[in-house]
């Protein structure tokens, strides 16, 4: 059985025509979700002309032979806060361990880890993140909004952002071209 809160350590996929364009097509990997709100991350899609080796500049950090990843759009919230997702084989002092699944951590020392080649074996960078106030997640979720899916790591590192969206939606055994764009009123 599954220990984790809610949809704690799920995959979100927007479902076609939830409405909100700042969604349309996104895959949010949730942190955090119980009675009080949710938090999530996006990895559906990555800043244009920002990769990790520029972020890493803005903090003085060098890059050493860590590669130039490119820094995935977390979300609308506080954009010009960045989080890494990563497995579980390291962690800082403000890691947090997402239903055994993977970990997020929002401090620098993650960064450095990374660049000095000690940090964690895979991880993912992102700026910004989604959240939801007590019950909102909930109800979007009774609404023709999201579709949850079980939080499987390929999607999260194996499988390139611009793809995540049906990819999610193929692991989960749908064919998303097959997707309404609207729920029905019987």
């Amino acid at each position: 059985m599954d220990s984790t809160p809610y949809l704690t350590g799920q995959f979100l996929l927007a479902m076609p025509g939830i409405g909100d364009p700042r969604f349309e097509r996104a895959v949010i990997a949730v942190c955090a979700h119980d009675d009080e709100g949710a938090l999530g991350i996006g990895i559906g899609e990555t800043i244009e002309g920002l990769g990790l080796h520029e972020l890493l500049d803005q903090f003085e950090i060098d890059p050493g032979g860590v590669p130039d990843a490119p820094v995935h759009f977390g979300g609308p919230v506080e954009p010009r806060r960045g989080f890494v997702l990563h497995s579980t084989d390291w962690g800082g002092q403000d890691t947090i361990d997402v239903g055994g699944r993977w970990a997020l951590s929002g401090t620098i020392d993650v960064l450095k880890a990374i660049a000095e080649g000690k940090g964690p074996s895979r991880w993912l960078v992102a700026l910004g993140y989604a959240g939801w106030g007590e019950g909102q997640l909930d109800e979007e979720m009774c609404r023709h909004g999201w579709f949850s899916t079980s939080g499987d790591t390929k999607l999260l590192y194996d499988v390139d952002a611009p793809r995540r969206w049906s990819q999610g939606f193929e692991i989960a055994g749908i064919d998303p071209r097959l997707l309404a764009s609207s729920t029905g009123t019987a």
